[in-house]
């Protein structure tokens, strides 16, 4: 049976472990830095983002991991889904499509305007997967991201 809860700051070595899985399979674990600890920080105590669990007849077997957005064009916040995994040997069980439901949900019953995530372009089960559930790729935009170096220099220009 799949069930979905809320996370609690006891399941962050839960969530390190299947981050960690995620970067494997995303071939990122060269830039994963998170430890449990900075995860307990970050999520419990300074609740920068909220974690659904999800467990299969007890066992956590994967999560979602997302923070709140705004829409300038909606004028209202949505949800940013920053990882949906789904350990390997669950996949196909229903379960990454439970935890998008309930992120569905969640966005729906606050009155948000949009849950969005990006994709991996060569990651062709999730956007199958994706596309299955009615999501649409947002043609003609290109997601930016500044780190590290670029990150600082561009702080210290002010």
């Amino acid at each position: 049976m799949i069930t979905i809860r809320k996370a609690i700051k006891e399941d962050a070595k839960h969530i390190h472990r299947l981050i960690t899985e995620l970067a494997v399979y995303e071939k990122l674990e060269h830039e994963m830095e998170a430890s449990v600890e900075d995860l307990e920080t970050s999520i419990f105590d300074n609740k920068q983002a909220e974690v659904i669990m999800s467990e299969l007849d007890g066992i956590v077997v994967g999560y979602a991991l997302y923070f709140y957005s705004y829409s300038t064009f909606l004028a209202k916040a949505g949800i940013y889904l920053e990882d949906l995994y789904v350990e390997k040997a669950h996949r196909g069980k229903g379960i990454g499509k439970t935890l998008l439901s309930k992120l569905a949900k969640i966005t729906v019953d606050n009155g948000y305007g949009r849950l969005e995530w990006s994709v991996l372009d060569w990651n062709k089960p999730a956007i199958e997967f994706y596309e299955s559930i009615g999501a649409v790729p947002m043609q003609g935009w290109t997601m930016n991201r500044l780190t590290g170096e670029s990150l600082m220099k561009l702080s210290q220009n002010n």
